[in-house]
């Protein structure tokens, strides 16, 4: 019997990158959602959607980490966070599976992983063709030591 602990991830895309987030922070899976822009806001804040009767703040996090816009006819979906009590969607290409994975499969970020990804990253998982990138949320959600706010 295999005695070693497993993480659960849900695996989302950005930008052609496989992206893992924790399964126990996300919240809710939704597919593309009406955002209402937010004046004076940070570039990398969408704006804001109501979810059930709850102002959710939506973050790009294509602008984020500072990679390509989506093309005009790319859909988005979004990923509900809560930090620090708050619900945060975050707008992505796509979701995928949930993965279950070794602990002891767990990697600290390679030097050569780029510096957009290492700045958000907590470490990797090296799959069979690919690369797992695993987001902290909490480096997400903090623009240098602001909290994202709308």
């Amino acid at each position: 019997m295999d005695t070693s602990n497993t993480n659960d991830y849900v695996t989302i895309w950005l930008d052609g990158q496989m992206c893992g987030i924790p399964i126990l922070e996300v919240h809710d899976v939704l597919s593309t959602q009406v955002i209402t822009k937010v004046p004076r806001s940070s570039p990398s804040v969408a704006g804001v959607l109501n979810l059930r009767g709850r102002i959710v703040t939506a973050i790009d996090l294509r602008k984020r980490l500072k990679l390509q816009n989506r093309t005009g006819d790319e859909a988005s979906m979004n990923v509900v966070v809560e930090y620090h009590g708050e619900p945060y969607s975050l707008l992505i290409d796509k979701v995928g599976d949930v993965l279950s994975l070794e602990e002891d499969k767990f990697e600290r970020n390679p030097v050569t992983l780029e510096a957009c990804w290492q700045e958000v990253s907590v470490g990797i998982f090296r799959l069979d063709k690919e690369l797992l990138v695993v987001l902290d949320i909490e480096k997400i959600l903090s623009f240098g030591n602001e909290k994202a706010a709308a």
